[in-house]
């Protein structure tokens, strides 16, 4: 089981709109049993609130449903639970390695350093721009599916 956790500043935007485009993603190459994914907040401001009438738009629009999605905190256990903590900008990166243990940075990376551009996911929060933020998403996931596949492909043989 390859574990992905999404993490954001809220969990309401950018996290939630990646963990549930990358399940639809995975669902339709038949890879969703292969998969535990989730998103989570380095902050505690947001939650228990829903995903953002924006983001919940956004997935609508491409037939993803993320019903009954509330906001969490990410927590010191989730370091040590997932395989890949993928934070959406710098700022989440340094709130992430707060969170955890230093023998778990290995697994935190930004989204789009798998595009290889390593820029931020715009954040539709201060930009309201989320047609901007899933042109990263889907960009930054079907990167990140594929250097998962190669690296599970390279650890197999």
């Amino acid at each position: 089981m390859i574990r992905v956790l999404f993490i954001c500043h809220g969990n309401i935007c950018r996290s939630p709109m990646c963990e549930f485009y990358f399940r639809d993603l995975v669902n339709k190459k038949g890879l969703g049993d292969m998969f535990e994914i989730a998103s989570a907040a380095t902050s505690p401001e947001e939650i228990g609130n829903p995903v953002h009438m924006g983001t919940r738009r956004m997935l609508a629009k491409a037939g993803i449903s993320c019903e009954g999605k509330r906001s969490r905190q990410m927590t010191r256990k989730d370091g040590e639970d997932y395989d890949y903590l993928i934070g959406m900008d710098n700022w989440n990166l340094r709130n992430i390695k707060r969170s955890i243990d230093a023998k778990n940075w290995h697994k935190v990376h930004k989204l789009l350093e798998f595009t290889g551009s390593g820029m931020d996911v715009a954040d539709p929060w201060y930009t309201g721009n989320f047609d901007e933020t899933w042109k990263n998403t889907e960009e930054g996931c079907q990167a990140l599916l594929e250097y998962v596949l190669r690296e599970k492909e390279g650890k197999s043989k």
